[in-house]
């Protein structure tokens, strides 16, 4: 069993590197296939390049049987357009094809799987394809969840790490925010009674395996438009390299077909053309990456464009659990004396609160090894009746609890709160904390402050999304005091406190009447109306099904801190597309003085002032710019699939940049590289 669960954690890391040898040989397939012209017409730009590829093969093979004097020159020109087709194809297969490894490693975690369905009380082994929702089946140790579901009964570790990629098990029980199982995870210990939320073929694996495929991912809004730019100008360039032709023969200027052809796909777009799809399906393999499923590519755009960023206050802006931070003695106790009561109190104490002031009183106060058995300690644990728990010594008795709690219990044994007590109570209340009160005997020891801690790093990171022009908003069901106490302390830009279900969502759609793009991240059902509302909706993959499928993205590993990193991850798609578009509008003003000055300086020697590049031969200059043209592709596809380094800038720092790297270098680039080319072609004799 553990062979087969590290064949299939290798399979599905295996599957997430960027480049592998089985991904490579299946790219260079795919790239055959999309020659396919039904496949092909997906991307016009390309689309185009195919036809002329086409066009120039025929000349090839008729100066073949019929003889040609430039048979020569027109073989290099129509491999070098094939050549561009398929380095466009074979970057898009190189993006596709690491999703189609990621699912057909997760298809692998459900083959031949079984179930034990619960018929009449008793569990029946059936085949998991033939479960059906509303159907029960028993799962234990070492089993398979043969499908999405929720818990019903039972409590049970499952390791995920099929699905997650995280080896670290996790706990499912009845009830609650995390009962939801998904089909395809294993339990390790105990057993749970599953009740199937989904039918064949529209579980949570099902879809993933689906939507990692990238061949099925549809194109965004923006992607789209931007697509009708690239074949905007595209036929714009068509119409103008097909009225050269009529006016060389006019002028007395042979010009031929091959060679019309070549100037319109260095005249067209095609750099960004091939490899615009790579770019949109890269991103959402990036967020895979990052355990983040998709649900479709407009999620991972819009991310990109996100205003708002809604955040829960617990485990994503601090860590989840408030903390002992300080021990404030009242009057005429030691701090020293408090803290060994407190500790006492404590030791039996499992929450992580209650941990939390065994620690601090070890690192402040050095207490430590405590002999219970001599002490003769009788631990008194939680109740929510009293709201204390505390030690019964052999002669006396600890209580810790709410202020209001100990104070009922001093009072019943004839005392009360200090003044210097109460006063560091509401302090403490005041600065977004928690005061718990320590009682020995009925003596009032002190106060012990309790507050949630601000993850480290977190108030940094708003300050990047600031300077983005994001805003965040803490969401809590703290009451409004606290709530801006840690919204303060953690640099956020407004709160909101004792938020409910309607509360998220009318907040949610007021920002969006302004015109803005919300993100947020939940992981219960009471979520699930908020993240269906919002623009980015991550879903926690610990929450429930009503919250999953509410989401346009889940998170895999349920961090909600993640959702700054998706939202980084959007830019970052932006951002390449940007700047490849940049590129590639670019360098085709260098085309210009490689072609058209070689098309026309015969006839007309005036236009040799254009070749400032110096280009040797007229048949050198085209072929230099064609080979250029395809080797360009490749050249970027590494850039395409990593994506441009995100950095947190504003549009105009981002525009500004954007014009001198990759508006300047996709000016400069091709100047070099079309000479370079021309001079090895002249060096090796192949632009005769």
């Amino acid at each position: 069993m553990e062979k087969k669960l590290i064949k299939e954690e290798t399979a599905v890391s295996t599957s997430r590197k960027s480049f592998n040898k089985k991904i490579l040989m299946q790219a260079c397939q795919d790239a055959l296939y999309k020659l396919n012209p039904k496949v092909q017409v997906r991307n016009p730009v390309m689309f185009i390049v195919l036809i002329g590829s086409l066009l120039t093969t025929g000349f090839v093979l008729r100066d073949i049987f019929q003889g040609g004097e430039n048979i020569y020159f027109t073989m290099q020109i129509t491999v070098w357009l094939w050549f561009t087709v398929l380095f466009a194809n074979f970057a898009e297969a190189i993006a596709e094809g690491r999703g189609k490894a990621q699912a057909q490693a997760l298809r692998q975690t459900r083959t031949q799987t079984q179930a034990k369905k619960i018929v009449k009380n008793k569990p029946q082994v059936v085949e998991a394809a033939s479960l059906r929702k509303g159907d029960v089946v028993l799962v234990e140790p070492g089993d398979i969840i043969p499908s999405d579901g929720d818990v019903i009964e039972g409590m049970a570790t499952v390791d995920e790490s099929a699905v997650t990629g995280e080896s670290a098990p996790v706990i499912r029980e009845s009830g609650g925010d995390k009962s939801s199982v998904t089909g395809g995870t294993r339990v390790l210990s105990d057993w749970i009674k599953v009740e199937v939320t989904a039918n064949p073929g529209e579980t949570f694996l099902d879809r993933m395996i689906s939507l990692v495929e990238g061949a099925k991912r549809q194109k965004t809004p923006n992607e789209i438009a931007l697509t009708i730019l690239l074949v905007g100008l595209t036929i714009v360039f068509l119409v103008a390299v097909a009225t050269v032709y009529p006016y060389a023969s006019y002028s007395g200027v042979s010009i031929s077909i091959t060679t019309l052809v070549a100037l319109l796909v260095c005249l067209i777009p095609t750099t960004i053309g091939g490899l615009l799809s790579a770019i949109g399906i890269a991103g959402m393999d990036r967020l895979l990456k990052r355990n983040v499923l998709a649900m479709s590519g407009r999620a991972v755009e819009a991310a990109g464009d996100v205003d708002v960023l809604l955040l829960d206050k617990t485990g994503t802006i601090t860590l989840g659990n408030r903390m002992a931070t300080e021990f404030i003695p009242a009057t005429g106790i030691l701090v020293e004396e408090l803290a060994d009561a407190a500790q006492m109190a404590s030791l039996a104490d499992e929450t992580p609160e209650g941990r939390s002031i065994v620690v601090l009183a070890k690192q402040k106060y050095n207490l430590r090894e405590r002999d219970l058995t001599k002490l003769e300690a009788e631990f008194v644990p939680f109740s929510a009746h009293t709201r204390m728990s505390g030690v019964n010594l052999k002669d006396t008795m600890i209580r810790k609890g709410s202020v209001d709690a100990i104070q009922k219990y001093a009072r019943e044994r004839g005392n009360e709160l200090p003044d210097n007590v109460k006063s560091a109570c509401e302090i403490i209340a005041k600065s977004g904390g928690t005061p718990l009160v320590v009682v020995e005997g009925s003596k009032v020891m002190g106060a012990i402050h309790l507050k949630d801690v601000i993850k480290g790093g977190i108030k940094e990171r708003f300050r990047d999304l600031r300077q983005m022009g994001i805003k965040t908003v803490m969401i809590t069901g703290d009451n409004p005091l606290t709530a801006a106490a840690i919204a303060a302390e953690a640099g956020v830009d407004d709160f909101m406190a004792e938020a409910t279900p309607e509360g998220k969502l009318a907040l949610i759609r007021e920002y969006q009447e302004r015109g803005m793009l919300v993100a947020m991240t939940g992981d219960g059902t009471n979520d699930a109306p908020a993240l269906a509302q919002a623009d980015v909706g991550v879903a926690m993959n610990s929450g429930t099904q009503a919250a999953k499928e509410a989401g346009n993205m889940v998170d895999l590993d349920s961090n909600p801190t993640k959702l700054i990193e998706i939202v980084e991850i959007g830019k970052q798609l932006l951002m390449t597309r940007g700047s490849l578009t940049t590129f590639s509008i670019a360098n085709d003003v260098a085309k210009y003085f490689a072609i058209i000055p070689a098309l026309f300086s015969v006839a007309y020697p005036a236009f040799g002032v254009f070749n400032i590049m110096r280009l040797a031969t007229p048949q050198s200059a085209i072929l230099s710019a064609v080979i250029f043209n395809a080797l360009i592709i490749i050249a970027l596809v590494p850039l395409a699939l990593r994506g441009v380094k995100y950095q947190p800038l504003g549009a105009d720092v981002i525009l500004r940049r954007n014009l001198i790297i990759y508006g300047l270098g996709g000016l400069v680039a091709p100047f070099l590289g079309i000479k370079l080319i021309d001079m090895l072609l002249v060096v090796l004799h192949l632009s005769l």
